[in-house]
């Protein structure tokens, strides 16, 4: 039997989940945990990097994400689902990759550089967010992993990885790092319900995985769709139009749907007819994830006892690499006889 393929993913705990994490990858690794195994990281050490003022946001939110991993249907008895903090392995093969990259190479990643801009840093950056992509590389091979499934603004992250990886082995003439596959993800990405190309908290234009009824239904009123569609007469834009996105995302009926594309296109159809359908749609996704997280929110005490033992399980796995890589550095000082 072919040996299964590792996966490793996961999510920083800045808030609770939301539909464009949902569509990008959180129904991907509902699929792989049936094919692979899976690990998916809470990763909250990555997410004080810029949050070291507010840990209480991050511990909070831990719970969160966990609860919407469960009620989407990722399942604990199929996927690993631990948090990075509680995995003190990483932070050691951390600290040995560091000394395999220049501060120059770092500087230089595209997404730090892109992600140190979009926060608006400057020169105040913190240095635990500038060895993101190091931290990243001691996540991914700790367990080994074969397969890191990324939005294309990730890649220079996973070519990092890869880079550490080789100098790792050739530097240390081993074999014992495994240098991951990307799993460019082929699954659509959701625009903000203002337009805008990314859906995000701090933008306030995310609809939630756990998003109650009232709200959902004054967002998709307010969503933004073809500026140029004043009138119900006029011919409408479905293309780059969210509302539009979101139903090719969620609606089932697709004859319906092309149906309603066609009328929008030639006139005659307006905003508010179709902001009604896709509340409905909506509602009909999420209704039974908001149920399905409120089941699991009445007993937390199950959800904490998942994450500590697979985080249990995940540091004793990760701890065999970190053997590993200190016997091929030659630092596994007793482990060994000593010549005295």
């Amino acid at each position: 039997m072919d040996k299964k393929k590792i996966v490793l993913t996961g999510d920083r705990p800045t808030g609770p989940l939301h539909l464009g994490h949902y569509v990008g990858s959180l129904i991907n690794r509902v699929h792989l945990q049936d094919t692979a195994q899976q690990f998916i990281m809470i990763a909250d050490a990555q997410a004080l990097t810029d949050n070291a003022d507010n840990p209480e946001k991050i511990k909070q939110n831990i719970i969160e994400v966990a609860l919407d991993y469960l009620s989407v249907g990722i399942d604990p008895n199929k996927s690993v689902i631990f948090i990075q903090s509680m995995v003190p392995q990483l932070f050691e093969l951390t600290m040995y990759y560091l000394n395999l990259v220049s501060w120059n190479r770092l500087k230089h990643n595209p997404t730090v550089k892109a992600e140190i801009t979009q926060r608006g840093f400057g020169e105040t950056v913190p240095a635990g967010f500038m060895i993101y992509p190091i931290s990243q590389a001691a996540d991914i091979t700790a367990f080994k992993a074969d397969i890191v499934p990324v939005g294309e603004d990730q890649l220079p992250m996973l070519e990092q990885t890869s880079e550490i990886v080789r100098k790792f082995n050739r530097t240390y003439q081993c074999d014992v790092l495994v240098e991951p596959k990307v799993m460019a993800s082929k699954l659509m990405r959701l625009p903000g319900t203002d337009g805008k190309a990314k859906m995000s908290k701090s933008l306030n234009n995310a609809i939630f995985l756990s998003e109650p009824f009232e709200s959902l239904s004054k967002k998709v009123k307010r969503m933004y769709t073809d500026p140029n569609h004043l009138k119900v007469e006029d011919p409408g834009k479905v293309e780059g139009n969210p509302v539009f996105t979101y139903l090719d995302a969620f609606a089932t009926d697709k004859e319906k749907l092309e149906e309603m594309k066609a009328h929008y296109q030639r006139g005659g159809l307006g905003d508010s007819v179709v902001k009604k359908y896709l509340l409905e749609v909506l509602e009909d996704f999420i209704a039974p994830i908001r149920t399905e997280r409120a089941r699991y929110a009445q007993d937390k005490e199950y959800v904490y006892r998942i994450l500590k033992e697979h985080s249990e399980k995940a540091a004793a796995i990760a701890q065999q690499t970190l053997d590993e890589v200190k016997r091929a550095m030659g630092i596994d000082y007793f482990l060994e006889k000593v010549n005295i």
